[in-house]
């Protein structure tokens, strides 16, 4: 496993994150998720990321439960605060209130002191910025958060906090999780250059497209039993990308992964983690056996000749 630096922060996380969106306190089974964390650690993954809002907590949960037995110093915890985890009109957001509750109910979740970073999971037009990015600091400041970052924000989001908190002399955001894959290319055109230029690491998630980039599903083929596109509660996010145009798109990448002794976990990852802003890609495991596969994309470089097919086939 091999490690990089999340922006120009001195923060090191495996290439290789495991995260808990859709799996780990839903359908996936307790034993097996906590064998899937397991087998990460062992691999070297040591980046492990979840959100308060995944299964209610019980991703949370889950992670502090098995990560507890390792020492704490020899991982990086990172989860999220913003959407609804309760009925009352403050039991969401990014507001002061909201976050300072949730934050002290994530270290209750995962038990521990601290959390490495701490992410705000969308941007909140109803809450001052000032506001919001004051109450991260003052977590950074009690200890109760090492780091912070954002989710899903915009380029003048991101823009207009970095300007605010060096105004303010407030800690720095160091991180961006977006989703991107090669068939979700959107953070390529505005995001990656502005990010590269302040120096914020992207995490990004979804990096295997729901796992459509496994080669799994087929054009005119079934839909395989137990996958996500058969799950009432995820398989919306599958059918986003599991169009005719992708589909072929991945029978195109199947057959170059094969020509370059390639599986196409490998060539998916290797591909994404080909840009240096790209701090690590979350993948989302269900059986110990897909962390495996997964960590070894970790060190692929894919050849130049290759990423100049692979840009032909995407385009």
């Amino acid at each position: 496993m091999r490690y990089r630096s999340v922006g120009k922060s001195g923060l090191k996380v495996s290439e290789i994150g495991l995260g808990s969106w859709l799996t780990y306190g839903g359908y996936v089974d307790e034993t097996t998720a906590m064998d899937c964390i397991r087998k990460a650690y062992e691999l070297g993954i040591n980046f492990f990321d979840t959100a308060n809002v995944y299964h209610r907590g019980a991703a949370e949960q889950i992670l502090g439960k098995t990560l507890r037995q390792f020492p704490r110093e020899s991982y990086v915890l990172a989860t999220k605060v913003f959407f609804p985890m309760g009925e009352g009109p403050n039991d969401r957001g990014l507001s002061r209130k909201h976050i300072m509750e949730q934050c002290h109910a994530s270290l209750k979740r995962l038990r521990t002191d601290y959390i490495d970073l701490y992410q705000c999971h969308r941007y909140d037009p109803e809450v001052p910025l000032d506001e919001t990015l004051r109450a991260l600091d003052d977590l950074v400041t009690q200890g109760k958060v090492l780091y912070v970052g954002v989710s899903q924000w915009t380029p003048a989001q991101i823009t207009s906090a970095l300007g605010m908190a060096k105004t303010l002399n407030l800690h720095p955001i160091i991180s961006n999780q977006p989703c991107y894959n090669m068939l979700q290319r959107d953070i390529e055109s505005e995001i990656v250059p502005l990010c590269t230029q302040e120096g914020i690491g992207q995490i990004v998630y979804s990096p295997l497209a729901q796992g459509v980039l496994t080669g799994k599903y087929r054009r005119g083929k079934t839909i395989p039993t137990n996958s996500r596109a058969t799950e009432e509660n995820a398989k919306q996010f599958v059918q986003r990308v599991l169009t005719e145009e992708n589909l072929l798109k991945v029978e195109k990448l199947s057959a170059l992964a094969a020509q370059y002794d390639l599986t196409m976990i490998e060539l998916a990852l290797g591909w994404i983690l080909r840009l240096p802003i790209i701090s690590s890609a979350i993948v989302g495991a269900r059986t110990p056996e897909q962390v495996a596969q997964n960590a070894k994309a970790s060190g692929v470089v894919l050849p130049d000749e290759l990423l100049t097919q692979l840009q032909t086939i995407l385009d």
